[in-house]
């Protein structure tokens, strides 16, 4: 239906048939409210807008000067265009007039013969009143009909384009990660056009030609659905058809979230249920052909992911780095879960390729992760990830959790192996932290370096740091001095302190070994009281 009443449909009514538009033809289009007659020369706060005036030019005879004055009033107060009896009180139509009509697309009507004022107004009013009541019941019908579509539709696309053909008028709908949907789809070019028009009339209150209304979802704005018109004025009944278009798309958005939200926790209930291994191999196997049936995986592995601090990342932040994660690993051939956990993401990676080079395509694949910009939120921290055994029969991934843990566990330990991310890449320290489960590592580790470091405590001496470097350069004098920045007597003078405190055996076979067990310990050590807070001080 047509939302509205123009000046030029009025021109169409009984007794406007000897008339004559002699300014402000680009206005014909403008939208009738009411209809005054009027005949003073101080107008301007009796008018509210979209108002036709009727006038016999009583009010300024012919003084141009007032006549001038009444039209600038007219145009100051939106009104929709004037109409003038010529005749009896006025006999012409200054020049200045109708070119100040013409720059500001004002109509100006002139009936040429004597018209019943009083008919034209009754006529024109009975037009608008039963076109409000016809609106009020379009907008019930319209009202009806988009409740009707929320039982079936599937796509929020189905309601643009519905409140699109209704008003036939172009809609945009700007979302809170500011994607822009045009409805109809316009050129880039028509795209740019629409935005600077709601931009220019962005701290127009009303705009003329742009109307918009907030999308809440849960007290959050979702997005931002917007009519605009470049052929004709924005009319309350649009306002009214875009608030209930409004209302009902947040609706459908709202149901589409619960949905989703519903999916997502019966998702989440099952992946924990796998990584506690309530399921077997073979209802595994159903879920995931259910669910992902294009995907045959020859194994899994659990790949864990500490952000820090973690609850400076909104759902936004999350959401997005899940979604680049998800990117980066499926062109490497893995298919992913993942799971919000406390503090980390858990990702239940399913391998798709071959099981030789899974190993391989996830260094690949976390380099990627880590070079581009994935560094989000306020407090940009690099992702630390631990990834847990490689299984081949799906039931086990558990045991891949578990040693996924325990890989972060080591890290947060031995910082000085930060790309040690899989589990079968930390060798000793895998051993170090079993036994620190089970033994006083603190008691062995004093057999053997308790005379050092208290050396070093004593003296600010620096032996610790020279026994480490000794043992890597597999006792290279030479090269041992290179790393530690020394000459070769300070170096030796170091080396003859070690044997008095170690033993001159301590680079025979067997206890090197021991010793060199018992230095990763203490780091181990070390850096678990760093993690727990407590002060660097000595073992």
């Amino acid at each position: 239906m047509k939302s509205y009443i123009s000046v030029k449909d009025l021109l169409q009514r009984k007794h406007f048939e000897n008339i004559e538009v002699v300014a402000g033809h680009d206005g014909l289009a403008r939208i009738v409210k009411w209809v005054h007659v009027v005949d003073v020369t101080k107008i301007r706060n009796l008018l509210n807008g979209n108002e036709l005036i009727l006038s016999t030019g009583l009010a300024w005879k012919e003084d141009k000067v007032s006549f001038l004055s009444v039209v600038e009033q007219l145009i100051e107060s939106q009104a929709a265009g004037l109409c003038i009896e010529i005749g009896t009180y006025s006999s012409y139509l200054p020049q200045e007039i109708i070119d100040l009509a013409n720059g500001h697309h004002f109509p100006i009507i002139l009936f040429k013969q004597e018209v019943p004022f009083v008919e034209i107004t009754q006529d024109i009013h009975t037009l608008l009143i039963n076109h409000q009541y016809q609106m009020i019941s379009d907008l019930e019908g319209y009202s009806q009909a988009l409740n009707k579509k929320l039982l079936t539709i599937e796509d929020h696309n189905e309601i643009l384009t519905f409140i699109h053909q209704y008003l036939n008028i172009q809609v945009v709908t700007i979302f809170g990660n500011h994607d822009i949907q045009f409805t109809p789809k316009v050129s880039a070019k028509e795209q740019d056009e629409l935005l600077n028009i709601i931009e220019n009339h962005a701290l127009a209150s009303p705009s003329p030609v742009v109307a918009s209304m907030p999308i809440q979802l849960l007290g959050d704005s979702k997005a931002e659905l917007i009519i605009l018109s470049r052929d004709r004025q924005i009319t309350d009944f649009d306002q009214l058809i875009l608030d209930r278009t409004a209302t009902a798309l947040a609706q459908f958005l709202l149901r589409k979230h619960y949905v989703e939200e519903k999916r997502h926790a019966e998702e989440t209930e099952w992946l924990m249920s796998w990584l506690e291994g309530e399921y077997s191999e073979e209802s595994i196997q159903e879920y995931l052909a259910y669910h992902t049936p294009a995907v045959k995986p020859k194994g899994a592995f659990v790949c864990l992911c500490r952000l820090d601090p973690f609850e400076h990342y909104s759902n936004v932040d999350l959401t997005y780095f899940k979604l680049y994660t998800r990117t980066v690993f499926e062109q490497q051939g893995f298919t992913l879960f993942s799971i919000e956990k406390r503090d980390y993401l858990i990702f239940i990676f399913l391998n798709k390729r071959n099981t030789g080079t899974w190993k391989q395509r996830m260094k690949e694949g976390i380099q990627k992760l880590l070079q581009n910009d994935t560094k989000i939120a306020k407090n940009k921290s690099t992702p630390v990830l631990g990834i847990g055994k490689y299984v081949e029969e799906l039931k086990n991934i558990p045991f891949s959790y578990q040693t996924a843990m325990e890989t972060i566990r080591i890290q947060k330990r031995c910082s000085q192996h930060e790309g040690s991310y899989f589990y079968d890449d930390l060798h000793i320290f895998r051993l170090i932290s079993h036994l620190h489960k089970h033994l006083d590592l603190k008691e062995i580790i004093d057999e053997y370096l308790e005379p050092v470091i208290n050396y070093d405590k004593k003296y600010n001496g620096k032996l610790m740091e020279t026994l480490k470097t000794y043992l890597a350069c597999n006792g290279s004098k030479q090269e041992t001095a290179k790393r530690l920045y020394v000459v070769r007597q300070t170096l030796y003078h170091r080396i003859e302190k070690l044997e008095k405190l170690l033993g001159k055996d301590f680079m025979n076979h067997e206890k090197r070994l021991a010793i060199e067990f018992m230095l990763h310990s203490y780091e181990f050590l070390l850096s678990s009281k760093q993690v727990k807070g407590a002060e660097q001080e000595s073992l």
